[in-house]
Parts: structure tokens; C-alpha cells; sequence
């Protein structure tokens, strides 16, 4: 009889990372002493602690570093030095943001934030500007400042990753929607779709929905009204959640994500994780032509940097590119369960959690 193994291990983002150091170098600067370990509130209200690894304060600026745990998830990023360096900036001007070394500095459209910004996703900014305003609230100051965030060898690492054909130059994104890293596993995950779809069979609800992050599942759940027992934590594998339904049915099920995941969907993958292809942007680009698209809007979409620039690019051409692509990513869908009593819709949501489209 073999032994169960233990579940696999949590870990933090590099915004999380980013944040505690940054309320740990503010404290210092203001201060002179660092709380070590430093405390944070993550999104969903969780209250990890972290460890410093290194400190420092001179020439009027106080920086911390922490070494990010990505926990059992096999991430390029586990084990590297994340820095925030925190000095005071400019009456009004609230939390400046700077890339230090590492860290990469946006060059081309279509990512979460624009051009010349670093490359640091609203999330982690977030994250870093609710623990400076804690700091500055304890202290009855302004909490304006200006937070530098660098790797080390965040250049090396970044090779590693899609930041350099996305045209993210010098180092890493600091990233994170929830400030958690799950542990990425095909098998426990998979195991934890069945076993969430076993539930929802036994509590007798015939609507589940399967998301592929948590904006998407908190969008899908207001769109239906469905309870957390219907929502199945799919993750990239919405052929692993089909495939179980199949041989055990519910009435309906919802599969929700964003424009990017949808599009692969569409394209004809199940596993929608980057390792397993790309966006095809030839593909997007044939489908523009069916919404009605013009050649020239198809040559712009064919050559956009990310799915989300040819969004952008066909939402101001007026070309409803979303509900396309849905219909699309349907058929995939639709053909894996197809000949069993599940009924399979679509839904797409924006970064922001907005409905684009249905099918």
C-alpha cells in the first residue's frame, strides 16, 4: 500500500515579495528599525509574514530584500531576491514607481500596463500601495513616496520567460493577482477538478462553472449567481474538467476566462497553460475576417505584440472580435462532450472582470 503524498506547498508571488519589502523599507525609512518578519494583507484577506534578507538605509532611501518562496510550484523566479528600495517623493504625488536591476521596463502595447511604465501588473502596484498607505496611516504621514523594485539577475531569469518577445526589456514582470503561487501540478490539479465536480454532483446542482483565474471566477459567479460549490477550480485544464464530465454529466457547464485563454480555446487546445502553445495570432486574425474585419484590421491583428492589443486594435474598429472567438472556443468545447447530456457555453471576461461576450 503505498503512502499518500503530502499536498503541495503553497508560495507567494513576486508582488507579494514586492510589497512586503516595500512596507518593511518604509517602516525603516521612517523609523530606523525594519519589523522582521514583516506582515502583509493579500486581496482575499490573507496575512502572510515574511522574512527579511537583507537591509539597508542611506542617502535617504531604505531598502529591503526578501527571498521569494514559490512554495512546490516549479517557478523561474523561486529563490530570488526581491528588493524594494522606498525614499520619500515629491508633496501629492502619491506611490511613484520605478524598475530597478532585474526588472523589466514595458516597450510595446497590449499588456496590463502601457509602454514606458515598468513592468510591474496593477495587482502587485496595488498590493504595494495598500501597504505604504498602512504605513504611512500609522505614523500620520502622507504616504508619498516613490518604491524601486529590482531582481537579482532578474535579466537572466527573464530569458527564461516570454517578457523579451513581448517586448519587456531589461529583467522580469513582478507579477501576482492574488499574491499566492498554487502549486502547479497536472495530476493533483486535475484530481481537484474531479473532486470538485464529485461535489457538486452530490449537492445536486446542475450548473458549474470552471474559470481559469480568479477574475473570471468571481465574474462568472455574479453573472449566474452561483454558489462556491458550483464554481470548479479549473484552471488551465479545461480539457481535464470536460473529460470528467463527460462520464459524469451535470445539465450545464461554463466555461469563463479571459480573451487570451479563450482565444487558445478556440484554436482547438484543452490545456491552455503557455508551456502547452501560444495565441496564434494568424488564427485571431482569420477570425477577423469572419466578424466582418476589413484586410487591413486582419494584417494589424496578425502582427499585434499580445491578444490583448487585438482586442484593443478590433474594439475600435467595432469589429466584435470577443463573441467570435467564443463561438470558437465553444466548438472545442462542445465537440469533447459531445453525444453526453451536458449542455456547454462560453463566457469572456476582460482583466477587469466585464462580460465581452457569450456563447
Amino acid at each position: 500500500m503505498s503512502e499518500a503524498k503530502p499536498p503541495l506547498r503553497y508560495g507567494w508571488t513576486t508582488g507579494a515579495c514586492a510589497a512586503a519589502a516595500a512596507k518593511a523599507a518604509f517602516t525603516g525609512l521612517l523609523t530606523g528599525d525594519f519589523p522582521d518578519p514583516v506582515e502583509i494583507t493579500l486581496p482575499k484577506g490573507q496575512r502572510p509574514a515574511f522574512a527579511l534578507a537583507t537591509t539597508a538605509l542611506a542617502d535617504g532611501a531604505a531598502t529591503v530584500g526578501i527571498v521569494k518562496d514559490a512554495g512546490d510550484d516549479p517557478d523561474v523566479t523561486h529563490g530570488a531576491l526581491i528588493r524594494s528600495t522606498v525614499r520619500l517623493g515629491p508633496a501629492g504625488t502619491g506611490v511613484q514607481f520605478k524598475a530597478g536591476p532585474g526588472v523589466g521596463m514595458v516597450t510595446r502595447p497590449g499588456l496590463p500596463v502601457p509602454p514606458g511604465e515598468p513592468a510591474i501588473n496593477p495587482m502587485p502596484r496595488a498590493m504595494i500601495q495598500a501597504a505604504i498607505a498602512q504605513v504611512a496611516a500609522a505614523h500620520g504621514m502622507a504616504g508619498d513616496v516613490i518604491v524601486e523594485v529590482s531582481v537579482e539577475g532578474g535579466e537572466k531569469l527573464a530569458l527564461k520567460t516570454l517578457n523579451p518577445r513581448l517586448g519587456i526589456v531589461g529583467g522580469i514582470s513582478i507579477l501576482g493577482t492574488t499574491g499566492i503561487v498554487v502549486p502547479f501540478s497536472c495530476s493533483a490539479w486535475i484530481h481537484s477538478i474531479h473532486r470538485g465536480i464529485d461535489v457538486a454532483r452530490a449537492a445536486g446542482l446542475n450548473h458549474v462553472a470552471g474559470a481559469t483565474g480568479s477574475t473570471s471566477e468571481a465574474a462568472v459567479a455574479a453573472l449566474y449567481g452561483l454558489s462556491e460549490v458550483a464554481l470548479i477550480d479549473m484552471g488551465d485544464f479545461v480539457g481535464g474538467m470536460l473529460k470528467y464530465l463527460r462520464r459524469h454529466p451535470v445539465d450545464r457547464v461554463t466555461v469563463a476566462g479571459g480573451f487570451a485563454k479563450m482565444t487558445k480555446l478556440g484554436q482547438g487546445l484543452l490545456d491552455l497553460h503557455s508551456r502547452s502553445g501560444a495565441v496564434d495570432l494568424d488564427w485571431l486574425a482569420g477570425q477577423v475576417r469572419v466578424a466582418g474585419g476589413d484586410e487591413a484590421l486582419a494584417t494589424a491583428v496578425a502582427g499585434a505584440n499580445t491578444a490583448l492589443e487585438a482586442l484593443s486594435l478590433c474594439q475600435a474598429a467595432g469589429i466584435d472580435i470577443a463573441a467570435t472567438v467564443a463561438q470558437a472556443a465553444r466548438r472545442t468545447a462542445a465537440a469533447v462532450v459531445e453525444g453526453h447530456p451536458v449542455t456547454v457555453d462560453i463566457a469572456v471576461f476582460d482583466r477587469d472582470g466585464k462580460l465581452l461576450a457569450q456563447a
